[in-house]
């Protein structure tokens, strides 16, 4: 298979600008949905990237290759960022601007996102809930169901510390990794040994940090969600049905990597 590009190739052909640009639906005639509509769908096109990211980060870890796997994990928390800032430019819609085509939306949520669910996946967050909203959409459904079913990237990472010969649970290894990750004391305290001694554990030091930029990220985001949404809203339900602001506050508790948090108090 040639690399060359066909000689008539054009910007616009090779991005396929013509159906990015005509997927932009606003159902309303107010001047904002298109603005809605576009941070949402910007959103998901870097959550296409994010699990692009994730998932080599996923196959370099497993192989004990730990060094290359920070490149995708730094570019995921940075793209997070960008996902951050966007909340910005969405905090230029006043209440009466939403309001105005907030019917529109009828059930849908962002909470819907699959593209989302399945990163929290990886990450090892796990609830196949979730997979309700996407029973009419089969690919998407099969795709966060195998996230669900996956080791996540902190399981990866726990398998590398027990390969390195520290002593992780058995019972943490053989865990059913479809479940929810619980937190352990004995993993805690084989971090607290990376941690105490970075220059004899560099790699899996070095990982842990870009762990913990992750889910730093995705708590930033989750705190900039919650601001935008009451800034917009206030206290009103969700569009989807959820209690709003009240449950995304209760997302701001939630941690991918729980001993990465724990242990710095134990430092």
């Amino acid at each position: 298979m040639s690399d060359t590009a066909p000689s008539d190739m054009t910007y616009a052909g090779y991005l396929t600008l013509d159906t990015l640009l005509e997927a932009q639906h606003p159902i309303s005639d107010q001047h904002d949905e298109m603005l809605f509509v576009i941070i949402h769908q910007t959103k998901e096109l870097w959550l296409k990237q994010i699990l692009h990211e994730v998932a080599l980060a996923q196959s370099l870890v497993r192989a004990g290759d730990l060094v290359p796997a920070y490149k995708s994990l730094a570019r995921v928390s940075r793209i997070q960022s960008v996902m951050t800032q966007s909340w910005d430019i969405l905090a230029t819609m006043t209440p009466a601007d939403y309001l105005s085509f907030r019917g529109v939306l009828g059930g849908s949520s962002g909470f819907q996102s699959d593209q989302f669910r399945r990163f929290e996946a990886m990450l090892g967050l796990k609830d196949a809930r979730f997979l309700r909203y996407h029973e009419g959409r089969p690919q998407a459904h099969a795709a966060l169901k195998a996230a669900l079913a996956a080791p996540s990237l902190y399981d990866d990472a726990l398998a590398q510390l027990a390969i390195a010969g520290l002593p992780i649970p058995v019972e943490v290894l053989n865990r059913d990794v479809s479940q929810p990750y619980e937190a352990s004391q004995a993993v805690e305290d084989a971090w607290l040994t990376v941690y105490r001694d970075p220059v004899t554990w560099w790699p899996l030091y070095q990982l842990a940090e870009k762990l913990v930029d992750l889910d730093d990220a995705l708590l930033t985001w989750r705190h900039k969600h919650v601001v935008t949404v009451e800034r917009i809203i206030g206290r009103k339900r969700g569009t989807g049905g959820t209690d709003g602001v009240g449950y995304l506050t209760e997302t701001l508790k939630r941690r991918c990597f729980p001993e990465l948090w724990s242990l710095r108090t134990a430092l």
